[in-house]
């Protein structure tokens, strides 16, 4: 089965808890705090992996979890760090952020690796906060969460080639006569409902993929019929043999096949269509009136083109020579990358602790709330249930001029301050 697309979950490791522990010992019986910082949580990394040509085990797993950092322990022991997830995908992978559909990475090439989330940072042990005014902290910081994302992978095949062509014109039989593949033929439309890869070597030609994929009809760069899956899998080749059915026994007209198969080209990606194509005029061993075939020549070189090839792939009859072609062609075609503009690549939001202050006016009192950022990760950090953590929590709100901004805006006693669902009263 070939899976080409899957929506997956991923969630890093929670950080461990940072550990709350006094040291005890024999005639020692006040030896100070000792608690350890707790383990990092584990990352979620995708890796390149040539022995997978599917998203097939994304159909039946799709939520995917790295382990938690170890809580911290005693006698200054740190917990360990959660084990990092690894995930193979197969060459060729696009990794897209599911609600923006906004690209992430490219693992296109043999030893891509890609560090997706990391995991939460592992809380201090009650150690950490010891200073010589509080030598005894019965409090420590928990680790942090994990980063959670659901996201979309798509494979896009590495092919060098790229077989176009509306269903049933002999681009099954072409790629079965030139490689080892063998993809299933038949004589009714859509046969092919599946991406196929083989390589082409003939003598005096360098080896290259070549995929046949399946065909389109109209309006597939909207979706239609197999549309997309189709036209995702030539984004990455570098030529393309656009073959036609020249013998007219389905009542199509080869021409107007050709025309229409370039324009869902064009709707798709302008980059697509201006890709350099090899036109072949196919079961010409069928065609009973070589004007057919002239009609057709002369109508596609008036598009530009300077070369329609004649063909029968059940036959043989000129199947070396566009393979040739094909090959020349590559040899002056350099190598690029997938393109991605600008607009499309997903640009993660920066991770700064930031607030911001409203006010609400009451009848005798007026409350202020703080928000943001800072307030979410300072609430993880602290208990506010604990004297000594809610001390330093004070502290924390002193030092990050929290207290002085309120102070600016007018605060008075008795006023009311907010942080998420925590709140106090001011007192001066």
């Amino acid at each position: 089965m070939f899976i080409d697309y899957a929506k997956i979950l991923l969630k890093s490791g929670k950080g461990g808890d940072g550990a709350i522990s006094f040291r005890r010992e024999k005639y020692v019986p006040l030896g100070g705090p000792d608690g350890g910082d707790g383990g990092r949580g584990g990352n979620i990394t995708f890796v390149v992996d040539t022995g997978i040509t599917t998203l097939l085990d994304f159909k039946y797993k799709r939520k995917f979890v790295a382990e938690d950092g170890i809580k911290g322990g005693t006698t200054k022991c740190y917990g360990r760090d959660g084990e990092n997830l690894f995930i193979s995908v197969p060459m060729g992978t696009i990794i897209k952020e599911a609600s923006t559909n906004k690209v992430i990475a490219d693992l296109s090439h043999l030893d891509d690796k890609f560090v997706f989330l990391r995991g939460g940072k592992g809380g201090k042990g009650n150690c950490k906060f010891c200073t010589p005014t509080r030598q005894a902290p019965t409090f420590a910081e928990p680790g942090m969460p994990g980063e959670e994302m659901e996201i979309i992978l798509e494979l896009k095949l590495l092919a060098d080639v790229g077989l176009l062509g509306f269903p049933n014109v002999g681009k099954s039989t072409f790629l079965s006569m030139t490689t080892k593949a063998k993809p299933k033929i038949a004589n009714y439309h859509f046969t092919t409902l599946k991406p196929n890869l083989g390589v082409v070597g003939t003598d005096g030609t360098e080896p290259f993929v070549m995929a046949d994929i399946p065909g389109i009809i109209e309006g597939a760069s909207e979706g239609v019929g197999l549309g997309l899956q189709f036209l995702r899998h030539i984004e990455r080749t570098r030529i393309l043999i656009h073959i036609v059915d020249i013998s007219g026994i389905e009542g199509r007209d080869p021409f107007d096949d050709f025309v229409k198969i370039n324009e869902e080209l064009n709707k798709y990606s302008v980059k697509l269509w201006d890709r350099p194509q090899i036109v072949v005029a196919n079961k010409i061993d069928m065609l009973y009136d070589e004007a057919g075939f002239e009609d057709f020549e002369r109508k596609v070189k008036e598009l530009g083109v300077t070369k329609v090839f004649r063909m029968s792939a059940a036959t043989r009859e000129g199947v070396d020579d566009v393979i040739k072609e094909a090959s020349r062609m590559l040899n002056e075609i350099p190598l690029t990358e997938l393109e991605i503009p600008q607009e499309q690549m997903y640009i993660p939001e920066e991770k700064r602790f930031t607030y911001e202050i409203t006010m609400e006016k009451g009848e005798e009192f007026d409350t202020y709330f703080v928000e943001g950022t800072f307030v979410d990760r300072l609430l993880q950090a602290v208990d506010v249930e604990n004297p000594d953590s809610l001390r330093y929590f004070h502290k924390v709100l002193t030092n990050k001029g929290v207290l002085a901004d309120l102070r600016a805006m007018g605060i008075k006693d008795e006023d009311t301050v907010k942080l998420n669902d925590f709140e106090f009263e001011y007192l001066l």
